[in-house]
């Protein structure tokens, strides 16, 4: 019996194969740039935290504030690369099996029930700001105004409703 293949031969033979990235005007390392900057002050503001309260029994109270933030805008700049970059969460049994026709038909809808969703989620949260504004909310930590967090929401909504409009458009435009 032959020796088996080293691991990283066995590894490469399971790893999915590379998606090529997407023909799009706006450029995608914009999202990759914003999540790697994200994380990286959350983890930064995380790990002072932790030392903080090691070293002297206290706590920042505006890191909770911070990393909950920091946390929608990650998750919000994921979501935006993964749709554009067909990356989402789907059942792949469900939109992959099937006739072509029925895979762009599902594709098509898909995308518009995304991009429903997020325009409804941008016009909603926008009115959401606009109310913090108004009644001047302030957050409970450190006292900032609460829209200086939940303007991104809307903002991020309307930019994962742009790059899945666009994704659509490519779609349809594709010969079936």
């Amino acid at each position: 019996m032959p020796p088996p293949p080293p691991a990283q031969d066995r590894a490469q033979d399971t790893a999915a194969p590379a998606r090529p990235e997407p023909k799009v005007s706006v450029p995608l390392a914009i999202e990759d740039v914003l999540a790697v900057a994200a994380m990286a002050a959350l983890a930064l503001i995380t790990f002072a935290n932790v030392l903080v309260r090691y070293f002297s029994s206290r706590s920042f109270a505006w890191t909770e504030e911070v990393s909950i933030f920091l946390m929608i805008v990650v998750t919000m700049v994921g979501a935006c690369s993964a749709f554009v970059r067909n990356q989402h969460i789907r059942i792949e049994a469900l939109a992959d099996g099937g006739s072509d026709a029925r895979r762009r038909r599902l594709a098509v809808t898909s995308q518009a029930v995304v991009l429903a969703f997020f325009v409804l989620l941008a016009v909603l949260s926008a009115r959401l700001v606009w109310d913090e504004y108004i009644y001047e909310e302030t957050s409970p930590a450190i006292g900032v105004p609460t829209w200086w967090y939940s303007i991104w929401l809307p903002a991020l909504s309307a930019a994962i409703a742009l790059r899945t409009l666009g994704s659509l458009r490519r779609l349809l435009r594709a010969r079936p």
